[in-house]
């Protein structure tokens, strides 16, 4: 199987590929379009601030490539809110491939939600084999609204998009690659849809 993980400037990849290593799968870091597009698989990971990362995706046109891509697409944390329609964070227009907006948590909690929460509502084969409340890794100060896309919920404040998916595109905002079991479950989950 050929797995693309897409490579920006704003990923987390190396953490991504010892998880795949672990369940006996090779990922290719790239972005050149033509190893995206002949992909069987596409992680598209991410950390940082959207703004900056949005400009890096349109440098290398990769902003115009992801909503084309007809495979399934794993977007993970950052990578899932700029698969979104707008971010509050630097004000920043996403791919729009989810109809959400990301906001930012209010003052009323600590800011970033860091470290173990639970997911529920699960919906989805990604979520095959994954009891409701299971405990995932979480680093994040912004957060995608429910929507008619939400597949997985959390509440830190209020309850949000855990997970989002619209056709083949796929959104968790936590870090399978750090979740431990669960986590790269559902990773292989994807792996095999």
């Amino acid at each position: 199987m050929k797995i693309a993980i897409i490579d920006y400037g704003a990923g987390n990849v190396q953490s991504v590929l010892f998880a795949l290593e672990r369940l006996g799968f090779e990922g290719n870091v790239t972005n050149d379009w033509i190893t995206i597009k002949s992909a069987d698989k596409v992680i598209f990971p991410g950390v940082g601030e959207a703004s900056s990362a949005m400009k890096m995706l349109q440098e290398s046109g990769l902003d115009v490539l992801i909503p084309t891509l007809k495979q399934p697409v794993l977007g993970i944390c950052l990578g899932m809110q700029l698969m979104c329609k707008y971010s509050e964070e630097g004000n920043t227009n996403g791919l729009g491939i989810f109809d959400v907006n990301v906001v930012k948590f209010s003052q009323e909690v600590k800011v970033p939600q860091m470290g173990w929460n639970t997911i529920y509502n699960l919906k989805t084969p990604l979520f095959e084999g994954i009891k409701e409340n299971e405990f995932m890794y979480l680093v994040h100060s912004y957060y995608a609204s429910l929507s008619e896309n939400t597949i997985a919920t959390t509440n830190y404040e209020l309850e949000y998009s855990t997970a989002l998916q619209r056709d083949n595109f796929f959104g968790v905002q936590f870090h399978p690659e750090k979740s431990g079991i669960f986590g790269e479950q559902i990773l292989n989950n994807f792996l095999n849809l």
